[in-house]
Order: C-alpha cells, then sequence, then structure tokens
C-alpha cells in the first residue's frame, strides 16, 4: 500500500495547462493538494484529506486531487467514499492511466473482498 500510494502522491506532480480563468484556483488548489502530499507522507491521512478536499472546492476538475483523495479514504477505510473519488477522477480524465490503475486495483480488492464475504 505505501509503494502504491508514493505512487499516487507522486503524480500530483503531473499537471496540465488550464485556462486563463482557471488559472488562480488551479494555483491555490494546486497548493492545497502539495501540502495534501507534505502531510500524507508524514502519516497525517486525515489532515492529508482535507486538503484534498479544500483542492478540490478550489477546482473541481482537479482530477489528480480526487486520485489521492480517494488513496486516502481507501487508506482510511473509507471505502464508499474512495469509490466516488475515483469515479469523479476518471470521469474528469477518462484516458488517464495512472487513475485508471489505481482505480481498477481498488476493484480488484475491493471485489474480490467482497466476493469473499458473499461465499461465507
Amino acid at each position: 500500500m505505501r509503494v502504491r500510494a508514493a505512487v499516487c502522491l507522486a503524480f500530483l506532480s503531473l499537471c496540465s495547462a488550464w485556462p486563463a480563468g482557471a488559472a488562480d484556483a488551479r494555483v491555490a488548489a494546486k497548493a492545497e493538494a502539495q501540502f495534501g502530499v507534505d502531510v500524507a507522507q508524514r502519516g497525517l491521512w486525515r489532515e492529508a484529506i482535507y486538503r484534498w478536499e479544500r483542492a478540490i472546492e478550489l477546482d473541481p476538475t482537479y482530477a489528480a486531487a480526487y486520485n489521492n483523495l480517494a488513496v486516502a479514504y481507501e487508506h482510511e477505510g473509507q471505502l464508499d467514499k474512495a469509490r466516488q473519488s475515483y469515479e469523479k477522477a476518471i470521469a474528469i480524465e477518462p484516458n488517464n492511466p495512472q487513475i485508471r490503475q489505481n482505480y481498477d486495483l481498488f476493484k480488484e480488492i475491493n471485489d474480490r473482498a467482497g466476493a469473499s464475504k458473499e461465499k461465507s
């Protein structure tokens, strides 16, 4: 999980060019998101969640923030919120391979866990 979280957190450094009208919101959102990365790397997942939620409030089109939020929710066991965040990230950037990989892995692990519970 640590390697996957580190890969997801590193994903924040990738960002597309944004329209001029959204530039201020994106700059503020990136600052919040980067703070989230910093505190997550120190194991402060609740603070990271707060920062990524704040980044999304500032820029609701920030797929990387949704992706990292999903990883944090998953880490904290909030699987419904994780799924919703992954789905939002995919809706924003459907061809992003990192987000797709994270979501596919999440589904594989959680669908398998759900299937084993049903067999019990």
